[in-house]
């Protein structure tokens, strides 16, 4: 179904994708911006560019065509979720289920279990995302954040952005690992011999990681690891970097025979409510694999 709104600019100076995606918290900018150029926003009735900067008085008329069919499908799949409220969700994902439909692979993912949960999610974002705010590689378990609607996904991405929601992951890694805490610095970026890989990279993105030592097991090391920034693969290519892989990475770290997987669980997160902004934090276990490959190197 479609939506209309109209708007009347009360000071000069901002750009109109902006406003738009100010006045109306369900539009993105860059949403904004191809509504813009599709003509569904014009200004005095007339079309006009993202970049238009208005002026007090303008008159900005907003329709919002029907959202196609989603090309998503809901799948029955269990769920532990750990908390619920009108705008997200906390789950518990298990490790080989891969966040989000990607083309050539749209079926058996955590955003199809959502779904058939909450239907209403296909109608939010991104046709192949909705609600997702961040991701967890396949092979990766534990606690992830699902917004249930437009304004809770913006909120939450934006405390992504700013640094401010908190991420913590147990990580074993080979060999003893000292200090006993640390800060790894390394941009990131494609592997140059590689474009499928990451890398430490001269000109890659900033990515920056904090680490502190649990407990050592034999040969290996057990860290609590919290990344400040969200780079692809930063976990694994920092500690591969200095010299630490992560144990069962069958990428950058070493495979183990105690692992059909890498040992790297998304522990503990920390973030405000949108409704509120109260701070909050949810924790999760280490799955029974990792538990037993624990046992088994002690």
């Amino acid at each position: 179904m479609e939506k209309r709104y109209h708007f009347v600019a009360d000071k000069p100076g901002t750009r109109l994708d902006k406003f738009v995606s100010e006045k109306c918290p369900e539009i993105s900018r860059t949403q904004a911006q191809k509504l813009i150029a599709e003509g569904y926003i014009t200004v005095d009735g007339c079309a006009a560019k993202p970049s238009l900067k208005l002026d007090a008085g303008d008159k900005i008329d907003i329709l919002i065509p029907p959202t196609p069919p989603s090309p998503l499908s809901p799948e029955a799949m269990p769920l532990n979720i750990l908390y619920e409220d009108d705008d997200l969700l906390v789950v518990d994902k298990p490790a080989g289920l891969t966040v989000h439909p990607a083309p050539g692979h749209p079926e058996h993912t955590l955003v199809n279990a959502i779904l058939a949960h909450f239907p209403h999610l296909a109608d939010i974002s991104d046709s192949l995302r909705p609600g997702i705010v961040h991701r967890l590689d396949k092979d990766t378990s534990g606690v992830m954040l699902v917004a249930k609607n437009r304004a809770a996904q913006l909120n939450l991405i934006n405390q992504f952005r700013s640094r401010a929601i908190v991420k913590a992951y147990l990580v074993l890694v080979k060999g003893h690992l000292t200090p006993e805490r640390g800060i790894i610095e390394a941009a990131i970026g494609r592997d140059p011999s590689n474009r499928k890989l990451m890398a430490v990279v001269t000109g890659g993105r900033e990515a920056r990681t904090q680490y502190r030592v649990i407990k050592y097991i034999d040969d290996y090391t057990l860290l609590e690891v919290t990344p400040e920034t969200g780079r692809t693969h930063q976990i694994r290519v920092h500690l591969a970097a200095i010299g630490y892989p992560v144990v069962g990475d069958a990428v950058y770290g070493v495979k183990s025979p105690h692992l059909s997987r890498q040992f790297l669980h998304a522990s503990r997160l920390g973030f405000k409510l949108p409704s509120t902004g109260e701070y909050v934090e949810f924790t999760s276990e280490l799955p029974p694999d990792l538990e037993r490959a624990l046992k088994e190197i002690s």
